[in-house]
């Protein structure tokens, strides 16, 4: 049986609200984060063109891709950060892992919708 990935242990799950409080952060899902903003599964779908069901299933999913998880987070208002934390050191905000533009524009600029 393969390594079981850190972020799918439930220990360190149970552990988020612990290691995220020193550093001012709260943890949330997915799901929790769209209905924050006050938007269905539907409207969100509508947003980013694509169907409730892609929706549905990106919620679920425990392993996505940085710029489908940056789309999703900019498509509710919000601006993806990645932030590393050690046990001996401060937590660290990465960078530069996409371009400059906006994931949102390059959708746009690639589907030709305005």
């Amino acid at each position: 049986m393969g390594k079981k990935r850190a972020a799918e242990s439930p220990a360190l799950r149970a552990d988020l609200p612990t290691l995220c409080a020193p550093h001012g952060l709260a943890h949330a899902s997915l799901k929790e984060l769209r209905k924050s903003a006050g938007l269905t599964q539907k409207d969100l779908a509508a947003t980013l063109c694509v169907g409730q069901d892609t929706i549905s299933r990106l919620e679920k999913r425990s392993d996505l891709r940085l710029s489908t998880l940056r789309h999703y987070v900019e498509s509710i208002g919000g601006e993806l950060a990645l932030v590393a934390t050690f046990p001996d050191r401060p937590a660290v905000i990465i960078d530069h892992l996409g371009d400059t533009a906006s994931s949102a524009d390059q959708h746009v600029a690639a589907n030709g919708k305005t």
